[in-house]
C-alpha cells in the first residue's frame, strides 16, 4: 500500500463579493505507527505515500539499525476504516541484536509535523553525539543553486496542496536525481535516506536540499547518510550549524536568486 499525498475537501470561500463553495485539494497527514519485530516504537504524523522509504531512512538516520543490510524487510498495512481510521502501520523487521539495542534505549516516541524529538525521554537522549558524515567532497556554489531551483518541479505533491516539503538528493554537480515529500520536514529527509538505502546508493557522494529551514534533527539526518552538504531555502537554527560543526558537515542556508549564505564549514564550498 501506498497512498496518495493529497485528498479533495468542499471548503467555503469569504470574500468581499459574498461567499462561494469551493473543491479545495490538501494535504493528507495520517498517524504512521513504526513497528519493529512486533514491538510499536514511533507514531509520526506524515503523508502516506512513500511509507517503505519513511520507515527504512527513519530507521537509519535514528540509528536504530547502522547498515541497511540490518532491516531483513518492511510492510505497509492501511488500518484507516474511512475518515479518522486507525492510521496506518509499518512492520519492520530488523536483526536481533540491533532489536534488543533499541528496547535498552527505552524511548517511545510520539512524533508531530515538523517535531523530531518529541517523546525523547532525557536531556542526553535529545541532544546525543551525531556521528560525522564519511564525505570529503566539496561543493560549488553554483552545483547548490543549480539543485535548488530543479526542486519546485519536482514537487509533485505541493503543486497539487501547496502544503508539503520537500527533500532532494543532487550529485556533485548539482543534479537532482531524487526527491521526496512530506507534510513533515523531517519525514521528507527521512524519505530521501530510505530511497538512497533501497535503492544501493548509501556512500555515492552528494548533497541534500531541504525546502526547510534548517535544524538540529535535519543536520543529524543528513549526516547519517553521509551528505557533503545540507542547503535549505530558509534559515538554520543555532544548534544546526553547532552539530554542522561537528559532524563535519557544511551547512548552507538561504540558497534564493543565485545567492547563499554558508554557516558551517565554509571550506568545502567552492565560489
Amino acid at each position: 500500500m501506498d497512498g496518495g499525498g493529497s485528498i479533495q475537501t468542499t471548503a467555503r470561500r469569504l470574500t468581499p463579493a459574498g461567499a462561494e463553495l469551493r473543491d479545495e485539494v490538501v494535504a493528507q497527514e495520517v498517524a504512521v505507527a513504526l513497528v519493529y519485530n512486533g514491538v510499536s516504537h514511533a507514531v509520526m504524523m506524515a503523508t502516506p505515500c512513500d511509507l517503505e522509504d519513511f520507515a527504512r531512512g527513519f530507521t537509519l538516520t535514528e540509528h536504530i539499525v547502522e547498515k541497511p543490510s540490518e532491516i531483513y524487510g518492511v510492510e505497509v498495512e492501511d488500518r484507516r476504516t474511512g475518515s479518522g481510521g486507525r492510521g496506518i502501520e509499518v512492520n519492520l523487521e530488523i536483526a536481533s541484536q540491533r532489536m534488543l539495542a533499541l528496547q535498552q534505549r527505552r524511548r517511545t516516541l510520539a512524533g508531530r509535523t515538523g517535531c523530531g524529538l518529541c517523546g525523547v525521554d532525557s536531556l542526553d537522549a535529545a541532544l546525543r553525539p551525531v556521528p560525522a558524515t564519511r564525505s570529503t567532497a566539496r561543493v560549488e556554489r553554483t552545483a547548490i543553486s543549480r539543485a535548488m531551483a530543479a526542486l519546485p518541479s519536482e514537487q509533485r505533491i505541493n503543486r497539487d496542496n501547496g502544503a508539503t516539503h520537500a527533500a532532494g538528493w543532487a550529485t556533485l554537480d548539482g543534479t537532482l536525481v531524487m526527491v521526496r515529500e512530506d507534510v513533515g520536514r523531517h519525514n521528507a529527509l527521512d524519505k530521501l535516506a530510505g530511497a538512497i538505502a533501497r535503492l544501493g546508493k548509501l556512500g555515492e557522494p552528494g548533497f541534500v536540499v531541504v525546502t526547510s529551514r534548517c535544524s538540529y534533527e535535519m543536520v543529524q539526518k543528513a549526516a547519517a547518510i553521509d551528505a557533503a552538504a545540507i542547503a535549505a531555502v530558509s534559515a538554520p537554527t543555532s544548534l544546526a550549524i553547532e552539530t554542522a560543526g561537528q559532524a563535519g558537515l557544511a551547512l548552507v542556508a538561504f540558497v534564493r536568486d543565485n545567492r547563499l549564505t554558508v554557516y558551517a564549514h565554509g571550506e568545502r564550498i567552492e565560489a
